[in-house]
């Protein structure tokens, strides 16, 4: 027999409450607000959600004196990047750009490395979590750097080569063909300057960049809170008896 799936166990563990004492109910429905990220009505895959709920749970994007800093969600599998401020509350959504190269790890000393050096099978966007800051680049242009020492960063989308036909990739609804960078994040001017820029003037955040070539649990170390929210509802049961 099939298990449950996460969700189907906590309706029947809500269930089994309801001729508890509302009290109990309500102490469950409170914590899951608090501890979740808040995804609007914003498509995102079951691994995105994972992380950032996650993130929110944990508390994995404070800083050592428990200030929470903004953070940024980067599904390479759907080619699109999620920025959430401090609480987990969503700030704004779009697609991107990645490496042309599928996996999840970056070359050794790539960053210091000419363009015309890197073959093909070297252009990846490197999964992990990353403290990322506001910078300017060679180019002058203030990005985001993701990973400082491996040359990764988030930027407005390039659009000096044409034949890459780069603006036309942001735009179809496939993530089929948005792998053409060297490693970096592009992401559409506007969404750059009004989403990404804005929520991280003046602090720095935290960039998880989903992996493609393995579980994000394996990555990020991370847990299902559907899980921890389960167990808190047989612990409100169990009290109320």
């Amino acid at each position: 027999m099939a298990r449950a799936s996460g969700g189907i166990w906590i309706y029947l563990l809500t269930a089994s409450l309801a001729t508890q004492p509302a009290a109990a109910a309500d102490e469950v429905a409170a914590a899951d607000r608090l501890t979740r990220a808040d995804f609007r009505h914003e498509r995102a895959s079951r691994e995105a959600r994972h992380v950032a709920d996650w993130v929110v749970h944990s508390a994995d994007n404070h800083a050592g004196d428990h200030h929470g800093l903004p953070f940024v969600i980067v599904d390479k599998k759907d080619a699109k990047v999620f920025v959430f401020n401090s609480h987990g509350r969503l700030l704004g959504a779009a697609p991107a750009l990645l490496g042309a190269a599928w996996g999840d790890v970056a070359v050794p000393g790539i960053g210091e490395r000419e363009l015309s050096d890197i073959r093909a099978e070297e252009k990846t966007t490197p999964a992990g979590r990353f403290v990322a800051v506001l910078g300017g680049n060679m180019r002058g242009e203030d990005v985001l750097w993701v990973d400082y020492a491996g040359a990764v960063s988030m930027h407005r989308v390039l659009t000096t080569n044409p034949k890459e036909r780069r603006l036309q990739r942001l735009a179809t609804p496939t993530p089929l063909d948005n792998r053409i960078s060297y490693g970096c994040i592009n992401i559409p001017a506007a969404f750059y300057e009004g989403v990404v820029r804005p929520a991280f003037t003046g602090t720095h955040g935290i960039v998880y960049v989903l992996p493609e070539t393995r579980p994000a649990r394996e990555v990020f170390a991370s847990y299902d809170v559907w899980q921890k929210h389960a167990r808190l509802l047989l612990l409100a049961a169990s009290q109320a008896d």
